[in-house]
């Protein structure tokens, strides 16, 4: 990720309900292996891949979630731009957004080797393969496509993959636990366990 900027920041976008140690995980070892400046964590308000699914807790129980989850975590910070747009949202809007604001910044995008095949189906993907990079985050263990397989996959980014310690922590079964009342001790960061505990989010998956 060649370019020459004032910044360089990661983008690691989700619907964070609720955030967990994965994603934290996984936010600090990318902008320690690629020297990011900073990683922001973007807040979906309406995740288009999740229409017609189950119901997604509000936007801005998630972002006080997040917000909680990442106070006094070095260089990773809470991005709230899709929910102030509003709608659903789409990782193109917000790219193109930053470098509006911040035309110097060289931006990278974060995405789970589970992501990788369905990258062709996002919106304006030609675009977003000129305005950013992009890191493949991989488990050890986990299945991802290697070699030519790989390179047809990701045909038009300039991308790197990195490893990351392989948690199996499920945000289904951290509901689950939270309406069940089972523990969340060091599966969701403390900030984010006391939000969930004062704003009795999740109770209603019992």
């Amino acid at each position: 990720m060649s370019k020459s900027a004032e910044r360089r920041v990661g983008i690691f976008g989700g619907t964070f309900d609720p955030i967990h140690v994965g994603h934290l995980v996984t936010a600090v070892n990318a902008r320690a292996a690629l020297g990011l400046d900073v990683v922001k964590l973007v807040v979906a308000n309406e995740p288009w891949q999740k229409v017609g699914g189950r119901a997604v807790t509000p936007a801005a129980d998630r972002l006080a979630l997040v917000e909680a989850a990442v106070s006094g975590c070095e260089g990773i910070e809470v991005c709230d731009l899709e929910i102030r747009r509003g709608g659903s949202s789409y990782t193109i809007d917000t790219v193109e957004e930053l470098l509006r604001v911040e035309p110097d910044i060289e931006l990278t995008l974060i995405v789970g080797a589970d992501v990788v095949p369905n990258l062709t189906s996002w919106r304006s993907v030609d675009r977003l393969q000129q305005s950013c990079g992009l890191v493949v985050v991989n488990r050890p263990g986990s299945r991802l496509a290697g070699g030519q397989e790989l390179a047809e996959q990701l045909a038009g980014w300039r991308y790197e993959v990195i490893e990351v310690p392989a948690l199996e922590v499920s945000s289904t079964d951290l509901r689950d636990r939270a309406a069940t009342g089972r523990p969340l001790d060091f599966l969701i960061p403390e900030g984010a366990i006391r939000v969930i505990a004062e704003r009795g989010l999740y109770a209603q998956d019992r």
